[in-house]
């Protein structure tokens, strides 16, 4: 809903602080899904948008109440992901289920996440963010207040329906903070605000790391008190989520008044009707930087969700009783990756320097991995805490840096499909990797899972070290800011008087 006149005043005083003005935009040679022949059409870049040939570029201050309210619903979000396989031993005795049937409460999330991303995609570009936002918030609820209606032992069915219903509000979660970032933030901090915003959905399972372990211990002997303690559980979950989703109502608005970056203003330009979603995602399919970068973030980003599915199972093998700290090392795991992640975000802003970053945060999560794997088992547990922090610092950090690196590569494509296809990677990699690490910890020992994980780190390295660097919105932004472009007629059948369009100088 949106703020009306005040809203309006305020970004009227915000004009001197934050305003940028550019110079009329030209539309590249290729874009974002929209059809040949349409660019220069109704008022596109390829003509006048505004007298006097002018763009303007102002940063609204409702930015930070969106971008603040969309990292608490998808931390709910993140905390029911993850609140059942932190507790696998208690949840296996209380509904009378095998470990991989927990398991499975975790990976819905993954198999729901495959077939939904194409068409919620396709919602995000055709309805739009608010929509979506919508979407996500509520069906996040819904889930929520199903889950409290699986409290007996015999409602495993019902607990398993409603986080399904949680994992279909992932798919309209999981793909927007690239899309959050690039609507509402300028240049200088869209990748810090896509790292705000992935980091909601990491303290969520940074939380569902501490929070169930201390509301529901494990009391086998005392079933009634364990359904007690999980009700707890469901229903702040619950209340919490509805309250999100009408603060998603009233905060989330489709975009603000005017663009925040040069690189948004042209693509807002673009008349709507013109757009071809399936021509996008060819563009994307033949985009081999984004291919390479597509599976190894899908190699990362997998065996990230199995390590934190299985972690339960791996810290109990050789610390019997420890449920509690096998929450408090999940937590440390995500907490430092989260500190990670913003480190990274501000490095990018300043240095933009994508796929170095990349690869170093790379190579040291594989090294982290290994040095895991190998001290899991020397019996103590402040080992354990020091290099799963590690771990989690280069591993989780990870995530914001590949989807602003997408952002990069696949300009101007569209934020949210990019990013839903990074994700649907991870999700399938992630249901591999939970299966497999989870037979191999079974029948062998955490050790052998851990190495199968690393042997994937480890090819994952040498795809992103074949991805070609071509920052193409950065290009687009710092050409027009640093006034590199020419300005040159407009090739259109009809030609506006006195109207100019830049060239853009980079190979879009």
């Amino acid at each position: 809903m949106a703020e009306g006149g005040e809203d309006e005043e305020e970004e009227e005083e915000e004009e001197a602080a934050a305003g940028e003005k550019g110079e009329m935009l030209g539309a590249p040679q290729q874009h974002n899904g929209f059809l040949p022949g349409k660019e220069g059409e109704n008022g596109g870049p390829g003509g006048c948008t505004a007298p006097g040939g002018r763009v303007e570029t102002r940063l609204s201050r409702r930015r930070l109440a969106v971008l603040g309210v969309f990292s608490c619903y998808s931390l709910v979000n993140a905390f029911q992901w993850i609140q059942y396989s932190i507790l696998s031993n208690v949840f296996a005795h209380f509904y009378g289920v095998s470990f991989t049937q927990i398991d499975w409460l975790s990976m819905v999330y993954m198999v729901a996440y495959v077939p939904l991303i194409l068409p919620a995609t396709w919602l995000l570009d055709a309805r739009g963010l608010r929509l979506t936002a919508l979407l996500g918030a509520g069906l996040n609820g819904l889930g929520a207040w199903l889950k409290c209606a699986s409290l007996a032992p015999d409602r495993y069915a019902v607990t398993m329906a409603a986080q399904a219903v949680c994992a279909v509000a992932q798919v309209f979660i999981l793909g927007l903070p690239s899309r959050v970032a690039s609507v509402w933030f300028g240049p200088s901090e869209v990748s810090t605000a896509c790292a705000v915003a992935v980091l909601g959905n990491q303290l969520g399972t940074a939380i569902g790391f501490l929070v169930p372990p201390v509301l529901v211990p494990n009391t086998p002997n005392d079933i009634d008190l364990m359904a007690h303690n999980i009700s707890i559980m469901f229903y702040g979950t619950a209340i919490v989520s509805t309250l999100l989703f009408f603060l998603t109502g009233v905060v989330f608005e489709e975009k603000p008044k005017y663009p925040p970056s040069h690189s948004q203003a042209l693509l807002q330009a673009l008349p709507p009707e013109d757009y071809s979603y399936k021509q996008s995602i060819i563009n994307l399919v033949k985009n081999i930087p984004f291919v390479l970068l597509l599976i190894s973030y899908g190699i990362m980003t997998g065996a990230f969700y199995s390590v934190s599915t299985l972690l339960n199972q791996m810290i109990v093998t050789y610390y019997e009783g420890e449920e509690v700290n096998a929450g408090r090392i999940g937590l440390t795991l995500v907490v430092a990756g989260m500190v990670g992640s913003i480190i990274c975000g501000l490095w990018l802003d300043y240095t933009k320097t994508y796929k170095q970053t990349t690869l170093i945060v790379y190579i040291l999560s594989f090294i982290g991995l290994v040095v895991f794997t190998f001290t899991l088992d020397l019996g103590h547990l402040i080992v354990v805490f020091v290099t799963g922090g590690v771990l989690g610092f280069f591993m989780t950090g990870y995530l914001p840096l590949g989807f602003e690196f997408a952002v990069e590569i696949t300009y101007p494509e569209s934020e949210g499909t990019s990013s839903g296809l990074l994700n649907a990677s991870a999700q399938i990699f992630g249901i591999v990797f939970t299966l497999v690490q989870g037979k191999l910890t079974t029948d062998y020992s955490p050790r052998a899972g851990n190495l199968f994980l690393c042997a994937w780190l480890f090819v994952g390295i040498i795809l992103t070290a074949l991805i070609k660097s071509d920052l193409r919105r950065h290009n687009v932004n710092s050409g027009i800011m640093n006034m590199d472009a020419k300005p040159v007629p407009v090739d259109s059948p009809v030609e506006h008087e006195n109207c100019t369009a830049l060239k853009i100088q980079s190979d879009l």
